[in-house]
């Protein structure tokens, strides 16, 4: 849960077939509203990387988000997709 206008860390662990924490190439972190209009995409760095396969980003709520938003963490695990979506309900009051 989260308020309009607050930030929130959102998070990733991307992990193999067998369970293993691994690095993708070219992460990025895509929003979306509720109808899954993409809203914002960035990269995301090194920076972000908290442990083997952690990654992190602080976003900012948007004032005009309603009920929830999508986010979703996308790479490229040799040469594959990998990717982990969640969603963040909003609260108002």
């Amino acid at each position: 849960m989260a308020y309009l206008g607050d930030t929130v860390r959102l998070k990733v662990h991307f992990r193999s077939f067998n369970g293993d924490s691994v690095d993708p190439d070219d992460i990025t972190l895509t929003i979306y509203d509720k109808t899954k209009k993409e809203l914002d995409a960035t990269s995301i760095a090194v920076e972000n990387k908290t442990a083997t396969g952690q990654y992190f980003y602080d976003y900012i709520v948007p004032d005009d988000i309603h009920e929830y938003f999508i986010f979703e963490f996308r790479g490229l695990h040799n040469n594959n997709p990998i990717l982990a979506r969640d969603r963040v309900s909003i609260k108002f009051n």
